[in-house]
């Protein structure tokens, strides 16, 4: 038997689903385009042919990984 916060949210996840599919269909959009613009930055941040102090900077401040040496 799931914990009582399991259950809620499992009951909240239902209600999105058959009441809001709309606004799931929006965040999942949402969601896509963060993702492409994320590995957007992060081709950026590993191709060699920019100014590797600048992606050193936008990684660090992306707290991603930084630029790999070449």
């Amino acid at each position: 038997m799931p914990d009582t916060n399991e259950a809620y949210v499992d009951d909240l996840a239902g209600q999105l689903c058959t009441r809001h599919t709309a606004l799931l269909a929006t965040a999942e959009d949402d969601l896509a385009v963060l993702r492409s613009r994320i590995a957007l930055v992060v081709r950026f941040i590993h191709d060699p042919t920019y100014d590797r102090a600048a992606r050193e900077a936008l990684a660090r401040d992306l707290q991603l990984p930084a630029p790999e040496i070449r």
